[in-house]
């Protein structure tokens, strides 16, 4: 298992076990929905939480959250994202239309590809991160997070409404998770284990494109080479009819061998991936250029300024912010750094807040990412985080922690 850390970085010191099952516990009423792959996850020692309304596994019997960090980026997992919202949007004003709510060049991208891309509000602030897919002219596939499920369909739904108003063709569907489910399959063998199940060349299927095809035998699955943890990976949209016999099909090939993971080591993967996580490192208070995530206002977009909030968003790019989401390295020997810690400079005032920390299995250390005072962002710049009255030492990182893998096009 240690010869992951080859991948990751140099070894060091151990890094302790420590229990995530309080930070995936929601705080929200109701009895939380069950995707179709819970009898599954109950059936191979799936510890359940209440994540975003829904039972979702934190972890597994057979791994700590460690081990099967380590297990993803040395192998592969397959991990159940079903709670996730998944979209359809249709018509030949479709593209148009999304572009009305989001940051993306959707007109700019080839039919079968992808992108990450923002919902903003009228202040510039980020509503959602998500990935829409091209999947023709006249359709879009859209992978969105749980947590905003409500404001992403009264975001899509309005802005149909406001074309079909206008007489333009276009129409939105939500898919149920009681109707389709969604896996990914991340890490260096994902994709070699999920070829044995599929008909078409997935080597030709590059990061951030999308296609269909047949897994074991099950017709009209989705299969995007896209991921959350910084590996090379897929999603699978599948019938939830065939969650559990797909998961099986899975686990049972030999080549890979992949197993069972869940959201404690998804949580620590798209860290040191240098990944947002909506509600954390993102939310409506913060607009694009602050996250770091310039990339995503494309340039067309830019030059149209026709996307909510996109007076502030360019205002931001030509005249700069006061703050910055950076990482950061922690001191050997330091508490973890978690949301709302504290960071002040070397003479004690408070210039930001970690918004995501853990530690690092890959690095051996401590690591977070937060927002800080634009100009102390510079990477080697020498912090203090205040962790439950205590000080410690820190420095601003470079992300992500560690090396991404995407499967790219050959240049």
């Amino acid at each position: 298992m240690l010869s992951v850390l080859s991948r990751c970085a140099p070894r060091g010191r151990s890094v302790p076990a420590v229990s995530m099952l309080h930070r995936y516990a929601s705080t929200g009423g109701g009895e939380p929905s069950k995707t179709a792959l819970y009898d599954f996850h109950q059936s191979h020692g799936g510890k359940l939480v209440d994540f975003a309304g829904y039972w979702l596994p934190v972890q597994y019997n057979d791994l700590s959250i460690i081990k099967s960090h380590l297990y993803t980026r040395e192998y592969g997992s397959i991990f159940d994202v079903s709670h996730m919202l998944q979209t359809y949007l249709k018509g030949k004003d479709v593209i148009s239309c999304f572009e009305s709510v989001c940051t993306a060049d959707i007109k700019g991208l080839k039919n079968g590809t992808g992108t990450l891309t923002v919902f903003t509000n009228g202040k510039g602030g980020i509503l959602d991160d998500l990935i829409v897919n091209r999947v023709a002219d006249d359709t879009l596939y859209v992978v969105s997070n749980a947590s905003r499920k409500e404001t992403d369909m009264a975001v899509m739904s309005d802005a149909v409404a406001s074309f079909q108003a206008k007489g333009k063709d276009v129409s939105v569907e939500f898919l149920s998770s009681d109707d389709q489910s969604l896996l990914a399959l991340q890490g260096p063998s994902a994709v070699s284990v999920l070829q044995k199940l599929c008909t078409k060349d997935l080597s030709r299927l590059y990061f951030m494109n999308s296609t269909t095809d047949s897994i074991a035998g099950v017709e009209n699955c989705r299969i995007t080479r896209c991921g959350y943890t910084g590996e090379d990976g897929v999603e699978i949209s599948i019938p939830s009819a065939a969650a559990s016999d797909i998961a099986s099909a899975l686990l049972e090939q030999k080549v890979g061998n992949l197993k069972l993971a869940g959201l404690g080591a998804r949580d620590s993967l798209r860290l040191e991936a240098g990944l947002c996580l909506y509600g954390n490192d993102i939310d409506e208070s913060t607009t694009p250029i602050e996250a770091g995530l310039l990339w995503l206002v494309a340039k067309q977009r830019r030059a149209e300024n026709n996307f909510p909030g996109s007076d502030k968003i360019l205002n931001q790019i030509k005249n700069g912010v006061t703050r910055r989401r950076v990482g950061f390295k922690m001191s050997a020997g330091s508490a973890p750094a978690r949301q709302h810690v504290e960071i002040f400079d070397n003479e004690h005032h408070k210039i930001g807040e970690i918004t995501s920390g853990c530690p690092s299995p890959c690095l051996q250390q401590n690591i977070a990412m937060g927002y800080i005072r634009e100009v102390s962002k510079k990477v080697g710049t020498e912090v203090t985080l205040k962790i439950r009255d205590k000080f410690y030492h820190s420095q601003v990182a470079k992300m992500p922690f560690v090396a991404t893998h995407y499967y790219q096009p050959p240049k």
